[in-house]
């Protein structure tokens, strides 16, 4: 072991220790946070989401760096802080690292059903024996966020210093659509320039196993409302010689995937990868069991495209969903009309190279070209992001991989995720950036909804994960 080794790993020790003997002054500053209620999507939480990215700068201020909230594109029409912050004095020729959270939290409705009131954070000790933080935004994305702040507090504490060049980005608008970040990246390319960004809101694949996301989906909405007759009609006096709208609706819906699965949309899969065998033979290590999977919803039958596993379809294959179908009387009793009209939602999550834009041409033509000559139809777009595929053979996720594996005693996960991060494909899009996402989150924390938990383990082994893989990116 050469003197450098010697004396990189000494340092490391040295912040790890720093961590464990700080830990009940991180959960106090923890706390601080989650008792602020930066509810993004609610006008009367304006002034605490702008207290949130204040309490964060002065706490990034605290730290040595140059820090500061700054109002976001949408500001005058309720957006919220940016909290941008720069190290004035970084380690010569070091990696640059872009670090992104969110400080914006989820409403807490329905308030009646959180056991301990939301804003007010405490541990609990379940029956199961397992302490976790519960308070809205514990693990969502408060938690994570501040796993990282304290990994750079022990750094700073033992060494005067960080070990790579840190740029952190903490965004307020995530929960309520992210709608201003593509325009700050741009406003703020310059001042974003790091060599890899690093993203926390992601999760562990089990309480003893990390991970790293190595895809993303994309996700594509869209809403159709086809129209037939001027007006309701009576089923009587009308049925079967009139177009029935639902019916219609129902058939071209019916007609977006083939007996075996797979969607009929021309052009579909194009710029759909296959999974890398490499990361395949990782997620046949995982022990998936699609028969648990599905009856913890109360399934036993798998769905989607035959050929492929269940686990494959929610971390790699695109899908085509109907989220939503109403028309005509819905309400108590019965009334028999034939409506005027009938709507769907459908989402479309997107992976590898698919293009959003050709997937929502294709269809609106899917629905246009069944239409009978007396029929219309009518589309709202709902946004669109293409789906994401990491380089898993980059040095900095292998430095990552052996730093989660040294503080976990196993060797991470890697995952793809069902969901969508868009701000990982606009750091590609706009800054060319790759992102390594880190998270310590679990499927029991209950994001989204009452009674929001962070295992306390999460948080503390979190800190202790990215104060490895800050010395690992160093090396």
């Amino acid at each position: 072991m050469t003197d450098a080794h010697s004396g990189a790993a000494a340092q490391l020790d040295a912040v790890l220790a720093a961590l464990e003997g700080g830990r009940a002054a991180a959960l106090e500053r923890l706390f601080e946070l989650l008792r602020i209620p930066s509810v993004s999507t609610e006008a009367a939480h304006q002034a605490d989401c702008a207290r949130a990215a204040d309490w964060l700068a002065g706490a990034l201020g605290e730290l040595g760096f140059e820090a500061r909230a700054v109002p976001s594109p949408a500001h005058q029409a309720g957006g919220h802080p940016m909290v941008l912050a720069h190290d004035p004095n970084p380690p010569a020729n070091a990696l640059r690292v872009l670090f992104y959270g969110h400080y914006d939290v989820q409403p807490v409705d329905p308030i009646a059903l959180w056991d301990h009131p939301p804003f007010e954070p405490k541990v609990e000790t379940g029956a199961d024996r397992v302490a976790r933080i519960r308070a809205r935004g514990a693990a969502d994305d408060k938690g994570q966020v501040m796993t990282f702040l304290e990994a750079l507090r022990a750094w700073k504490t033992v060494s005067g210093g960080f070990p790579v060049n840190v740029t952190v980005l903490l965004e307020g608008e995530e929960e309520a659509g992210g709608l201003s970040m593509e325009p700050f990246l741009e406003a703020h390319r310059d001042a974003l320039k790091a060599d890899i960004a690093l993203i926390c809101d992601t999760g562990l694949w089990n309480a003893e196993t990390p991970s790293i996301a190595v895809s993303l989906r994309g996700l594509l909405g869209e809403e159709v409302i086809v129209r037939a007759a001027d007006r309701d009609l009576h089923s009587g006096h009308f049925g079967s010689a009139a177009r029935n709208p639902i019916q219609l609706l129902a058939s071209i819906l019916a007609d977006l995937r083939a007996p075996d699965g797979s969607v009929t949309l021309p052009g579909f899969y194009d710029g759909v990868p296959e999974t890398p065998a490499s990361v395949r033979k990782s997620w046949d290590a995982l022990g998936f069991s699609a028969d648990a999977f599905l009856g913890d919803v109360g399934l036993s039958v798998p769905a989607g495209e035959a050929d492929r596993s269940p686990l494959e379809q929610l971390w790699a294959r695109p899908t085509a969903e109907i989220n939503g179908i109403w028309g005509g009387y819905t309400g108590d009793g019965f009334k028999t009309v034939i409506p005027a009209e009938a709507s769907a939602k459908l989402s479309f999550r997107l992976v590898g190279e698919q293009d959003p834009d050709a997937i929502r041409a294709a269809f609106r033509a899917h629905v246009t070209e069944r239409l009978p000559a007396d029929c219309t139809a009518e589309f709202k777009g709902h946004g669109a992001s293409k789906g994401v595929t990491v380089d898993v053979e980059r040095p900095e996720m292998k430095a990552a991989a052996a730093a989660l594996a040294a503080e976990w005693g196993v060797a991470p996960a890697l995952v793809g995720m069902g969901g969508s991060i868009p701000v990982v494909g606009q750091f590609k899009r706009q800054l060319g950036l790759e992102s390594l996402l880190v998270g310590f989150g679990l499927e029991e924390d209950r994001i989204h909804s009452p009674n929001e938990t962070y295992r306390l383990s999460s948080f503390e082994k979190g800190a202790r994960s990215w104060a490895r893989i800050l010395a690992a990116l160093a090396e």
